[in-house]
């Protein structure tokens, strides 16, 4: 049986630089990207600290698909997918996960 799985984009504050990424524990995986648990990675040099996007699959597997998809697209396209969910590009981490 395969697990659930959630692509997720992170933002800087500035919204200069996304990151996307594939988890199977999206409130652990962001919790580590907001405090900057592993000091040396892309989210910390460049302060992807805020969760503006995100897509839950029932199978991890598909999440990684997608995950594949977004990496291979162009920013514009990012932007559009995060407005068309978060118009605001408010960061969702409080109203997901408790903050």
């Amino acid at each position: 049986m395969d697990k659930p799985g959630t692509v997720y984009i992170m933002s800087s504050p500035n919204r200069t630089t996304l990151y996307v990424g594939v988890t199977s524990d999206l409130c652990g995986r962001v919790w580590k990207h907001r405090t900057k648990f592993y000091p040396d990675s892309f989210t910390s040099k460049y302060n992807c600290v805020m969760l503006v996007y995100y897509q839950s699959f029932q199978r991890i597997a598909d999440a990684i698909g997608e995950e594949k998809r977004l990496k291979g697209g162009n920013r514009k396209q990012k932007d559009e997918l995060i407005h068309n969910m978060n118009p605001e590009w408010i960061d969702l981490w409080e109203q997901m996960c408790g903050g």
